[in-house]
Parts: structure tokens; C-alpha cells; sequence
């Protein structure tokens, strides 16, 4: 008998979580173990090392191999008080200042306080950071919203590169079993609607192909983001709100999803790119980089007393705002006075893909623009990781722990990520010292029931760019009560031609709706978190952080310093709830 929690056994013969699921084959194999983390970013993978050490059983679930996350993108670095003078205090205060006055407070000065330390002990697991000239003390950068040099990195802008690096092999090393190339579907859960594991769809690789089932009394969430939801964004192709889906259809709350920070400066392609944009990072306006339009004008100096470094929100408006003024698509970023020695030595990842676009920053400005970079909500946990579904962690991207609020400050998510993976294989830890859990042996699943759930319609493959081409007009940079009303209607219409294509299948042999496969899961998981990033930026009426209405431009402290919660019905409809803040009791509504 397999328990995670006093008085709470998980039977055999578990389903996939009651209320709605991906149309899928039933799994075909299963794995036992303690914990299934799922995500191979620097969040799922310190959990997993944590837990293993720990001595839980652990497995390792990611979407393609396990450096190819979000992680390895990372440019900037990790941020934390690591330099003489700087403190977790002046940590925090710029933290909620970028934050916008929806912070939780408990959980930035966890990040603040505990982050020094979890630095070190990546540096202990194996990563390599630069350091100062002639020295042993680490180098520290300085980005936007920052007051001090904080921001520790690596092989100059390849930190991401460098932090993914030590930690898969130190998961090599461990011995962890790992699953690759294969895509998660749904939650698993006992009668109780405890969790007890998930399924996935391994992609013809490895030891099992197909559908199949990792049984788990813990299952921690670490998917990354969901960039792909627009047209151009600086997330790799995996980034598709995997996460953020299964954690909405197993009845988890999700919150903030309205605050998507679009990266001020990634590289302008042209007007029709779409998909993966090259990031020209924070760290090239903080060591000195300016924005400039067309005319060479600075025209951040007199913005804000940061000018080129203030939060991301800022900058990014002030790109689009000038643009527009000059009927453009793009500025520009004049590094040339850096010279080629400081290209070649701080940025060489950022100067090669420059230059394998015919773009070379030594000599000439770098065209750039605003792209969909990080998801500051997400699924809503409480300070140990912990969902509003027993069982169920969150950590990374992926989760709204409330350290961002409605803006996250540069670098701090690699920070979060390691700090909150640390609690919530310190909590599935504790949570095991009360318990037993049964060895378990490999095979396929024992005549598994029919899930007692509904399947949810899947969306055609070539939908996705719909849902893109949707969520980059309507709920971009700029919003308006127009503009996401268009979106809204338009995500409504792909959902209702999906439901009625199943309507039609289910009355005919001829009839057929999209087969399930990676591409109709993903575009149906994009849908699902594109409806809900709509319907809460509809109802925040005001511009706050990343999220900014043309027709509400200011920030309204009296009526929207507050958060939105939203759950996924049985009927697929929104239901949305305000938390309890002074002066505004919980309201509630759906949306079909």
C-alpha cells in the first residue's frame, strides 16, 4: 500500500484525474516510483537531485532531451546578494518594486534569503561561473530594475547553457532514471482525488514508446513556459503551457496568467518571424548598451531614473510607444562603442547569432523588439510548491509562487527555480518520514479502467498558428477591451469547431476528429492557456506590470491590487474568483 499523507491510501487501480483529460490511447506500461518530476530545466532537476537525495525513488520526465529546456536559453545569469554592500534586503526591494504592488512579500524574501546559498550549491554541484580578473570572487552583472551588481553568470552570456550543463550531468551521475522526448498528458488520481502519478507519450525513443504511466504519490510540475502561445516569443518550441494545462484539467488553480513579460530587446527579424527569436540580453543594456531609434536618440533617458535599465515592462513600452510614433516595427540597441574585444569576450553566444542573422553589433546598431519571454503566473502554489491539488507540485515557470508578481524582475527566475525546487523536495521529504511506500515493479498496467472523465476535443495541428496569430493581435504588448474580445472570440471559435468535430465523430463512422498525436495535444494545450491569459487580462481593468490596456493606462492601486484565480469546469467553461484583499471581498463568474 502506497500513502502520502496520514490516513490518506492510494488505492490500486488508480485514473487519470476526474473532469477532463486529453482524447488519448490508454497507457500500454507503467513505471513504479516515489516522486515523477516532470521538466528538465534547472528547477526540475534540482528537485529531482533533492528528492534522490533524499532517497525517494525519483524519475525524470522531459519533452525532448534533458538540456533542452528553457534553461539553456538563459543569457543574463542568476540574481542574488552575493557582492560586498548588496543585501537580501535591497534584494527584496527591487524585487517588489518590479512587482508592481502584487508580490507576496513571505515568498520574494524566501528567494532573497535563501538564494546566496542555493547559488552555492549549484556552484558545489558542479557549475562554473565567472569570475573577477585575478580573482576568486565571482563576477557580477547588473540588469534592469536592479540596484546593485547582483547577477552572477556564466561563459559570458551562456549562463543558462553552463547551470544546464552541470546539473544533467550531475543527474547522470546520480543514476536518476529519466524519460526523454516524451510529452505529459494528465494527472493521475485515486478515488480521492489525491495524486498518484501521470501519463505521457513517449515519442518513439528510448525504452518505451507510445502511452504508458509513471504511478507517483508526488508529482512535481517544472514544464517550463508557454512563449509559443505567440507568434514570437524567446522560448524554445517545447514551451507550450504543457504544465499549466494539465495542472487546469486536473481542478488546480492557476493565477496571474494575464502577466506575460515580453522581453524588450530580442532580435527583429523581419515582420512575418515567428516562433524562436534570438534574445539580445538584459546584461548588454547593463553594461552599458543604449536604445536608440532610428535617429540615434536615447529615448529612454528622462523615462525613468534607470533609463536603458529600468524593469522590462518599462522599456518594453517605451520601444512599442516609439515605434508606433515613427511607424515602424523596431529600435535599436548601440552597443558598437563596447568594441570587439568585450563582444568577443561578454557576449560571444549574443554576437554569433547577430551575425548569423547579417547583423554585426560591433560595427552597427542591432534591430530589435519586444517578444513573449516569461510567464510571471502560472499554477498557483503556496510557499513549499504545494498545488491546490493534493500531491501536485509546482516549481519554475511553470508555477505563480508570487515572487514576480505582475512583473518579474531580471534573472530572479533561475533563482526561484532553485530556491522553491529546494522546498518542495525538502516538503515531499518530510511528508515521506510519516509513511511507507510499497517497492514497486515494472510492467504493463493490469486491465487499467476506462478514466472516469471527459476527453477533451483536440485541436487540429495547424490551429496552433491560429491561437498565435490570435493571442499576438489581441493580447500582446498592447490590450484593449476590443483587442481581447477579438481574441476571446476567437480562441471561442476554434474550441467550439473542436467540440463540434467531436459531435459529428461521435454520430458517424465516417466523421473524424484529430487524431491524438504531440502536435493536436500541444495546440490544445496552447488553446486551453491562451482562454485563460484572455479572460483575466478582460477583467483587470487597468495597466499594471506587463500588463498594459491602452484603454485603462493608468495603475488603480484602490481596485485592482488583488489577484485572479481560475479553475477549469467539467464544461470546460473558466471560473474566475478574486482573492480576499482589504476593501474587496472574493468575487466570482465564469466564462464559457
Amino acid at each position: 500500500m502506497t500513502t502520502t499523507g496520514p490516513g490518506h491510501a492510494i488505492a490500486p487501480g488508480t485514473t487519470v484525474s476526474p473532469g477532463i483529460r486529453l482524447t488519448a490511447p490508454a497507457p500500454g506500461w507503467s513505471i513504479e516510483a516515489d516522486v515523477v518530476v516532470v521538466g528538465s530545466g534547472v528547477a526540475g532537476l534540482t528537485a529531482a537531485l533533492r528528492c534522490a537525495a533524499a532517497g525517494r525513488r525519483t524519475v525524470v520526465v522531459t519533452k525532448a532531451r534533458l538540456d533542452d529546456g528553457s534553461t539553456r536559453w538563459a543569457q543574463g545569469g542568476i540574481a542574488a546578494a552575493l557582492g560586498d554592500g548588496d543585501t537580501p534586503e535591497q534584494h527584496l526591494a527591487d524585487t517588489l518594486v518590479a512587482g508592481a504592488g502584487l508580490c507576496d512579500e513571505a515568498a520574494v524574501r524566501a528567494l532573497v534569503t535563501e538564494g546566496p546559498a542555493a547559488v552555492h550549491r549549484l556552484i558545489a554541484a558542479g557549475a562554473r561561473f565567472d569570475t573577477a580578473p585575478g580573482s576568486d570572487e565571482i563576477a557580477l552583472g547588473r540588469e534592469g530594475g536592479h540596484h546593485r551588481r547582483r547577477i552572477a553568470h556564466a561563459g559570458g552570456d551562456a549562463t543558462g547553457a553552463e547551470v544546464s550543463r552541470a546539473l544533467v550531468e550531475a543527474v547522470r551521475a546520480a543514476g536518476l532514471r529519466t524519460i526523454e522526448n516524451a510529452l505529459v498528458l494528465d494527472l493521475l488520481t485515486d478515488a480521492d482525488g489525491t495524486t498518484s502519478g501521470v501519463t505521457l507519450h513517449v515519442m518513439g525513443e528510448g525504452q518505451h514508446d507510445g502511452v504508458g504511466a509513471v504511478h507517483a504519490p508526488a508529482v512535481v510540475l517544472a514544464t517550463g513556459g508557454m512563449g509559443q502561445v505567440f507568434s514570437a516569443t524567446t522560448n524554445p518550441a517545447v514551451s507550450t503551457g504543457d504544465g499549466v494545462a494539465l495542472a487546469l484539467r486536473a481542478g488546480a488553480e492557476v493565477s496571474d496568467l494575464e502577466f506575460v513579460q515580453f522581453h524588450p530587446t530580442s532580435l527583429y527579424l523581419g515582420p512575418d518571424a515567428e516562433g524562436q527569436q534570438p534574445l539580445i540580453s538584459e546584461a548588454v543594456r547593463g553594461e552599458g548598451a543604449h536604445l536608440v531609434d532610428a535617429d540615434g536618440i536615447r529615448f529612454m533617458v528622462g523615462q525613468h531614473e534607470l533609463a536603458e535599465l529600468a524593469p522590462r515592462d518599462i522599456v518594453a513600452k517605451a520601444i512599442v510607444r516609439r515605434a508606433h510614433e515613427q511607424g515602424t516595427e523596431h529600435m535599436y540597441l548601440d552597443a558598437r562603442h563596447f568594441g570587439a574585444r568585450m563582444w568577443e569576450d561578454r557576449f560571444p553566444t549574443i554576437l554569433a547569432a547577430c551575425r548569423a542573422n547579417g547583423i554585426d553589433p560591433i560595427t552597427e546598431p542591432i534591430p530589435i523588439a519586444p517578444a513573449a519571454h516569461h510567464a510571471s503566473g502560472g499554477v498557483r502554489t503556496d510557499l513549499r510548491g504545494r498545488t491546490t491539488v493534493r500531491g501536485l507540485y509546482a516549481c519554475g515557470e511553470v508555477a505563480c509562487t508570487g515572487v514576480h508578481g505582475a512583473n518579474r524582475l531580471a534573472s530572479n527566475s533561475l533563482l526561484e527555480g532553485l530556491v522553491f525546487a529546494e522546498r518542495i523536495a525538502e516538503d515531499i521529504a518530510e511528508a515521506a518520514a510519516a509513511n511507507t511506500v510499497a517497492d514497486g515493479a515494472e510492467g504493463p498496467l493490469p486491465g487499467a479502467p476506462a478514466p472516469a472523465s471527459t476527453a477533451l476535443p483536440l485541436l487540429a495541428p495547424e490551429a496552433r498558428s491560429a491561437v498565435q496569430r490570435i493571442m499576438t493581435a489581441g493580447a500582446g504588448v498592447l490590450r484593449s477591451a476590443d483587442s481581447l474580445a477579438r481574441a476571446a472570440a476567437g480562441l471561442g471559435a476554434l474550441q467550439r469547431e473542436a467540440a463540434e468535430a467531436q459531435a459529428d465523430a461521435a454520430g458517424s463512422t465516417v466523421a473524424k476528429t484529430s487524431e491524438p498525436g504531440v502536435e493536436a495535444w500541444e495546440a490544445t494545450n496552447l488553446l486551453c492557456v491562451a482562454r485563460v491569459l484572455v479572460a483575466a487580462a478582460q477583467r483587470r481593468a487597468e495597466t499594471r506590470g506587463c500588463h498594459w490596456r491602452e484603454d485603462h493606462p493608468e495603475r488603480d492601486d484602490a481596485s485592482w491590487r488583488r489577484h485572479f484565480r481560475i479553475t477549469l469546469d467539467a464544461d470546460r467553461a473558466l471560473s474566475v474568483r478574486t482573492t480576499q484583499t482589504a476593501g474587496f471581498p472574493p468575487t466570482a463568474g465564469r466564462t464559457p
